[in-house]
């Protein structure tokens, strides 16, 4: 069955990026000229799917607003001839059919997914975080859809990380099938560096099978008191094959401030219109820096 459906989760209350996240949602801080969450709407539309769920809290109505039309803002940029920008501002509402439910208690990523139930129904579905900013030639969806196409198992992004930063991340252990395709044998949330079992790192993008869901619903609470996806997910590895992904591109971290630093700089370098003027700037800052 093709994957036509994808959920966001966007409930958490991002308290890395403190106080700029007290009046807004994380997913909404600007990168450039356009807020997180749709650099990971477009990979998800680019890879073909035609239905989002986000998966919403308190304090996040800006999401919605924001993928919504917006008919004075329109009715404005018409009436000032404005023609580029009004076009511009249309597409956003018009790029895929959004829906939304509201994660009522802070129960972590697990949680998440299962207030989704009723939107997946029976069908394979994707997962995409909000924070997670991939910069691929081909989507990194894409990539993972290729993988369940051939095999018809829950697929898992993975990143090659650092050993000393493999603790922030759920880690797999799993054996090489083919090209950059893994089958995964084992997996631990969030390991200290010497448990770890390998240095590939689950990072935010998933595709699921609705086998997940009943696992989920008995799931009891794991680190942090919250229900993780991936402890969820390594019951299914009982039942269930389950594969691995190492998607081409380059992923930003925007969860982290540093990583949110990079990703402008690196996106900001890609865009026609800043790359000369911004990267003279940036070699001169440097350069008085290192006087």
């Amino acid at each position: 069955m093709r994957v036509k459906k994808a959920v966001f989760p966007v409930a958490g209350l991002g308290t890395r990026f403190l106080p700029a996240t007290k009046s807004s949602p994380k997913e909404m801080l600007p990168l450039i000229d356009k807020p997180l969450v749709h650099y990971v709407v477009e990979e998800a539309v680019a890879a073909g799917i035609e239905q989002i769920l986000f998966v919403t809290g308190r304090g996040k109505r800006s999401i919605e607003d924001y993928f919504d039309i917006a008919f004075e803002l329109e009715a404005m940029l018409y009436e000032k001839g404005k023609d580029a920008e009004l076009s511009q501002v249309r597409k956003i509402a018009e790029m895929v059919k959004i829906f939304y439910v509201r994660q009522q208690h802070a129960l972590g990523l697990g949680h998440a997914i299962l207030c989704a139930r009723e939107f997946v129904g029976d069908e394979p579905f994707a997962v995409l975080l909000g924070d997670d900013i991939i910069d691929a030639e081909r989507p990194c969806l894409s990539q993972l859809l290729d993988v369940y196409n051939k095999y018809c198992g829950t697929v898992l992004a993975l990143e090659q990380v650092p050993m000393e930063n493999i603790s922030a991340y759920g880690c797999v252990k799993a054996n090489l099938i083919s090209g950059q395709t893994f089958e995964v044998v084992d997996m631990v949330e969030k390991p200290k560096q010497e448990e770890a079992p390998s240095d590939l790192a689950i990072i935010g993008r998933y595709v699921l099978t609705p086998d997940i869901f009943p696992i989920l619903e008995n799931q009891e609470p794991g680190r942090g008191g919250e229900i993780q996806l991936t402890d969820a997910i390594h019951k299914l590895l009982a039942e269930k094959a389950v594969y691995g992904c190492l998607f081409n591109g380059i992923r930003h971290d925007c969860g982290d401030k540093f990583g949110f630093l990079k990703a402008t700089v690196d996106m900001a370098l890609k865009r026609k219109e800043f790359n000369g003027k911004f990267r003279s700037f940036l070699k001169q800052r440097i350069g008085e820096c290192e006087q």
